[in-house]
């Protein structure tokens, strides 16, 4: 599928320019270089001989990197270029481009050679709002051989350095101009730094971290810390005959390294960013979920996760941040909004469920991994959190966790996944009213508590409290069964609203139900009769919302549209519930749709029905790469190889969609070392 823009991401830097590697940024575009939530250039053009450049083709399959190759633009359709250009970036904070001009004449040329640059130091939520609004005094000026832009606020500093390495060269407070002599046939290269330097001074900001000869190391516990090349060598190894799952592989593997994000400046524990362009930092939700998808590969970025998010968990009520002691945080930002406290991301903490999928991978990782040192250490942690289930989570005592802001003005109105205003509905499309305890929490409540009681008698030493929790897990799961199920329509209601009352509409959330394990066994059969019906599944994956509600809209960010990360835990419950052929078709319908989106599934697309579309369709403004999508190709992997850790050992019942004869997964992590999975053809070879 096409896409008019090029992302170059590495840690906590991005850039978003078009095709030929320019940016210009009109209102509300996320085009320009970013970095930990400041716009650090909004323009950056070249020009040869005054002219744009066009794109033949353009490389950034490393997606830390990526190589432009120009022409300039003429305007006629058959052009025989004499002069073409190679413009090579690679992020790290800031960029390093490198610039080849060749000449492709018999005739010496003296081109001018123009980089014009910009910075507006826009906090990414401005960005995204569309609404830029600078307080404080921007200027530029030239020092020390390089370009400064500047923004200051009341002691609040960010600036921009562009650096020429080159002695023949004419800089300005805007441009960097090169007049080189190439001899016929010849080449010519420069490069130019941009550096992001957040506090305005030269500590750490020597140079940018990359250059073209270097990749970026993503800071693995692996011994040294390895680069990409060697992250993928160390990776576990995939075979199959199914020939696109090895491209869609590949893509995941390049891209959960390059969605590497480092809280803490002072430190190289790095954990999965939410996606780019607008949500490139922590997330609870989407971390948690993300490092749930890997852990059966990529243990240690549970590891580092579960680490970040404990030493941020909240301590005391702050409204403002909706922050409540045991709580885990949300959303980490470090902008100019949040460092004067027009936004609450400080972190904030407006999610409901990310509390309880801290709980959920902290088993997790202790089981594919035996690292019960972690979990020990964690266990204030976890019990805070399980405090905060039972007196903050639960907002009225009935037994369900129940949210609404406390920060009316710019908190989140909605703190369950889907997280947009309008996606907890009734089925004829009127929005519920808060408090919400929606269905899915309620599933993640359960299965935090009956994980944690496995924690505290085998990790912990603490009976006592096992059994009280799963005490609360067995009364919640016969309490929802009785309040949630809607005996009319055979499934269970979306929420409970602010009044108790059944929210009807019929969503993908039930199928959350099945992978928290709080589903009845007699009324499983019910749940995947409707994850599977011509309502919800499109045949590309089931809709977050069914057709033929009152709310539903394919285009509609929560209302209709496919969720890979959805659909993959979905898979994940239809196989602890024995539906195998049901994961595997979903397995494979994602998959497939992958295809399509050359191995980089999106954060969503649109829920058309397959009969209407030979291909998914794009959702307009999906992050991509966005880090639970990346994953969903990890977790569905695990799904049809039925990868189970039990007792200390990783058990393994495969099951594959007809369109896949063979899979394997070489050299994986397990907690007694490393080992192989085979499924299909190559399982009955080794039999």
């Amino acid at each position: 599928m096409k896409n008019d823009t090029v992302s170059v991401l590495e840690g906590n830097t991005f850039v978003v320019g078009r095709l030929n590697g320019d940016v210009d940024a009109g209102p509300g575009e996320p085009h320009g270089l970013f970095h930990r939530d400041t716009r650090h250039l909004s323009r950056w053009l070249l020009t040869l001989d005054g002219k744009s450049l066009d794109a033949l083709s353009t490389d950034d399959t490393k997606s830390f990197s990526a190589r432009f190759f120009l022409v300039p633009g003429t305007g006629s359709e058959y052009t025989d270029a004499t002069i073409s250009v190679i413009r090579h970036r690679v992020v790290g904070d800031g960029f390093f481009e490198q610039l080849t001009v060749m000449n492709h004449s018999a005739e010496p040329l003296r081109p001018e050679v123009v980089l014009t640059f910009g910075a507006d130091f826009a906090d990414l939520f401005q960005v995204k709002d569309a609404v830029i609004d600078r307080p404080g005094k921007s200027s530029a000026h030239i020092r020390d051989g390089m370009t400064i832009l500047e923004y200051e606020r009341g002691g609040y500093i960010r600036e921009t350095w562009i650096r020429p390495h080159d002695d023949e060269v004419e800089l300005r407070n805007d441009q960097v101009a090169f007049r080189p002599a190439i001899e016929p046939h010849g080449s010519w290269t420069t490069w130019i730094e941009v550096i992001a330097a957040v506090d305005g001074t030269p500590a750490g900001h020597d140079r940018t971290r990359y250059r073209p000869e270097e990749e970026p190391r993503p800071h693995m516990q692996l011994g040294a810390h390895p680069t990409l090349s060697e992250l993928i060598d160390f990776a576990p190894t995939l075979e199959t005959d199914w020939d696109p799952l090895k491209v869609i592989y590949t893509r995941t593997l390049v891209d959960l390294a390059a969605l590497r994000f480092y809280p803490r400046e002072d430190s190289e524990a790095a954990v999965p960013a939410a996606g780019l362009p607008w949500f490139q930092t922590l997330f609870g939700r989407d971390s948690l979920i993300t490092s749930y998808q890997t852990v059966h590969a990529v243990p240690e970025l549970a590891g580092f996760t579960l680490d970040e998010l404990a030493a941020l968990q909240g301590t005391h009520r702050d409204d403002f941040r909706d922050e409540e002691p045991g709580k885990i945080p949300h959303e980490l930002r470090f902008g100019e909004l949040t460092a004067f406290k027009e936004r609450p991301h400080s972190p904030y903490y407006g999610s409901a469920d990310g509390t309880m999928l801290f709980l959920i991978l902290l088993d997790e990782y202790e089981r594919f991994t035996g690292d019960t040192d972690r979990v020990r250490r964690l266990e204030p942690n976890a019990r805070a959190a399980l405090a905060w289930i039972d007196e903050y989570g639960d907002r009225d005592g009935d037994g369900y966790v129940e949210y609404e802001r406390r920060n009316t003005e710019t908190g989140l109105e909605n703190q369950c996944w889907k997280d947009s205003w309008n996606s907890i509905l009734w089925a004829d499309g009127t929005l519920a009213k808060l408090p919400r305890a929606t269905c899915e929490l309620q599933g993640y409540a359960y299965d935090a508590r009956r994980r944690s009681a496995r924690l505290a008698r085998e990790v912990w030493d603490d009976e006592a409290f096992a059994t009280k929790l799963d005490r609360q897990a067995d009364e919640l799961k016969k309490s929802f069964n009785k309040d949630f199920w809607l005996a009319d329509r055979g499934y269970y209601a979306l929420a409970l609203d602010g009044d108790k009352k059944p929210v009807d509409a019929l969503t993908s959330n039930i199928g959350h139900l099945l992978w928290s394990g709080i589903v009845d066994d007699d009324r499983a059969a019910r749940i995947v009769e409707h994850l599977f019906g011509p309502r919800l599944f499109s045949g590309w994956g089931i809709r977050t919302m069914a057709e033929g509600d009152g709310g539903y809209n394919p285009i509609g960010y929560h209302q209709g549209t496919v969720w890979p990360h959805d659909n993959s835990l979905i898979a994940a419950g239809l196989r602890r519930y024995g539906y195998d052929d049901e994961a595997a078709t979903i397995a494979f319908a994602i998959l497939e749709a992958a295809v399509y989106f050359l191995g980089r599934l999106p954060e969503t697309f649109a829920g058309y029905d397959r009969t209407l579309t030979e291909y998914p369709v794009e959702y307009p403004t999906a992050c991509s790469p966005q880090a639970w999508a990346t994953a969903t190709p990890s977790l569905l992997l695990r799904v049809m190889l039925g990868l189970e850790p039990r007792n200390g050992e990783i058990t393994q019942n495969p099951v594959l969609p007809k369109q896949i004869a063979s899979l394997e997964l070489h050299d994986l992590p397990g907690p007694n070392g490393r080992y192989d999975a085979v499924a299909g053809r190559a399982a009955a070879q080794i039999a």
